[in-house]
């Protein structure tokens, strides 16, 4: 692990220094995406409800701070409003006006019935682009489904096709709002680029159903036209092999890949030390090995079960063969390949996970997650 060196921090190389970002957010997705554009520069105000965005109170791993808000939210300004009240309703029409972007993932229509419907909006700032993030669109059947990350795993069918024969499994993190939220973080970067030779700003519609299922497209494409999508198979790819994982002499995980009938064929002599296996029938092609795969697991995971992890790495290398360790999430803080960026919480300093958004942007320090209505008086007085 180390931590992230920046190529240059200073302010004027942050790509969007200057937009004025407002979202109207909770949760995972839409903080995700306006949190990529804080780390481009952005400055980006979080409108909360009066007792906060929930997502505060899941857990309380960061020195006090849950996980999730710590990681999407830093760099934000935080401001409390209940648009029921007049008073506040005119306030966030004050920060709509001013905005170049708006962002929002409350129910379907709950920013309609509030008075801050889309049309209205851009009636009154013609330049702003808008971001609704819901589960299932505005314009289907489903529109009014409460959308939970695993639900919409379930309902993508993303599960069928996770997890080990038999058994569907959750995809281990909240993928579908993660996806949502960088959909709508490049919509919304496609958005402003299009207002550039327009000048007008436009609406964009993001929802997590339709990031996953465009993740399904490959099953999907076997199911309709092919033979029928993949079932669950664990550490194993449903159609390449061998492409999975074996155990070595010590109890490690390796996962190997194997991409091509010439690998293969230096695999099976440099590695398994048997090249009359690289052209075997049952092995030439692809397709055989896939056919033939549990004879062709059982040679493999018997010449891994001969050595030990070092050994293994090393025969694998030497043969120019992919492979990857099954690591825990221990392993990971540990990991050469780890960047980090500091970031305070509360008094403390956090080895935050740094943008995978690699630039000349980058900052040697994250500005902070805010507190609830941290800069609610300042921006009350600067938006008047």
């Amino acid at each position: 692990m180390k931590t992230s060196t920046p190529f240059d921090s200073s302010l004027s190389n942050r790509p969007l220094e200057g937009l004025l970002v407002v979202s109207v957010e909770q949760a995972l997705a839409a903080p995700l995406a306006s949190c990529r554009l804080a780390d481009l520069g952005a400055r980006v105000i979080k409108v909360e409800r009066p007792e906060g965005d929930f997502a505060r109170g899941y857990d309380q791993a960061v020195f006090g701070m849950a996980s999730y808000f710590a990681w999407t939210n830093r760099g934000k300004e935080s401001i409390a409003l209940d648009f029921k009240r007049a008073e506040d309703a005119a306030q966030l029409w004050r920060l709509c006006d001013r905005a170049d972007v708006v962002i929002q993932n409350l129910l379907p229509g709950a920013l309609d019935r509030a008075g801050f419907s889309v049309e209205a909006m851009q009636r009154r700032n013609p330049r702003l682009v808008t971001c609704s993030i819901s589960g299932y669109g505005d314009d289907n059947a489903t529109r009014h489904l409460k959308a939970y990350d695993l639900l919409v795993q379930c309902e993508s069918g993303l599960v069928s096709v996770s997890g080990v024969p038999g058994t569907p499994g959750r995809i281990g993190v909240s993928i579908c709002d993660i996806g949502a939220g960088m959909n709508a973080a490049t919509a919304i970067l496609a958005a402003l680029a299009l207002r550039e030779r327009t000048g007008r700003g436009c609406h964009l519609d993001i929802s997590l159903f339709d990031g996953a299922a465009d993740w399904m497209a490959v099953p999907y494409l076997h199911q309709v036209y092919g033979q029928g999508a993949a079932q669950p198979c664990g550490l194993q790819h449903p159609s390449i092999a061998p492409y999975g994982a074996y155990r070595s002499a010590d109890g490690h995980t390796l996962v190997i890949s194997i991409q091509n009938d010439r690998e293969w064929q230096r695999f099976a002599q440099s590695f398994l030390q048997q090249p009359a296996l690289g052209t075997d029938e049952r092995f030439a092609s692809n397709a055989l090995r896939v056919q033939h795969r549990d004879a062709l697991d059982a040679r493999i995971q018997s010449a891994f079960h001969a050595m030990p992890l070092g050994m293994a790495i090393a025969a694998l290398g030497d043969a120019g063969i992919a492979f990857g360790q099954v690591r825990s999430v221990a392993d990971l803080a540990q990991h050469p390949a780890l960047r980090t960026t500091p970031m305070p919480v509360g008094d403390q300093v956090v080895a935050m996970v740094a943008s995978p958004l690699r630039g000349p942007w980058e900052t040697a320090q994250f500005r902070p997650a805010p507190a609830l209505d941290e800069h609610g008086t300042a921006i009350r007085s600067e938006f008047h």
